[in-house]
């Protein structure tokens, strides 16, 4: 089961961002069949670095860095998106098709 982003891409339908939480919404085009997943917003996971002479003689610009950080919800580049976390919650629900090279859901018996 290859995660890699070209594949998810193709199953989501659209991504709602909360204060506190994104949900994406995964649509299988083969049946139709739509799940949601939920994530808590992580503004950033890295680590910002600011020394109190930083902060005392460039107050402006250290807030800025430290609020306004970029957030990564989807990136080619990066695999800890926000995507790839909603993702692997519900990659259970979804297996792999060789022939095709998409994720179809599971039907349950």
């Amino acid at each position: 089961m290859p995660l890699y982003h070209k594949n998810i891409l193709k199953l989501v339908e659209y991504v709602k961002i909360d204060r506190f939480s994104v949900v994406c919404h995964f649509r299988c085009a083969g049946s139709g069949r739509s799940i949601v997943s939920q994530v808590p917003f992580e503004p950033y996971s890295g680590q910002i670095i600011i020394t109190w002479s930083d902060i005392l003689l460039h107050p402006i610009k250290s807030y800025n860095r430290y609020y306004h950080t970029p957030i990564v919800i989807y990136s080619h580049d990066s695999h800890e998106t926000l995507i790839m976390k909603a993702f692997e919650n519900v990659a259970g629900n979804f297996h792999w098709n060789k022939e095709k090279e998409v994720y179809e859901f599971k039907e349950l018996i």
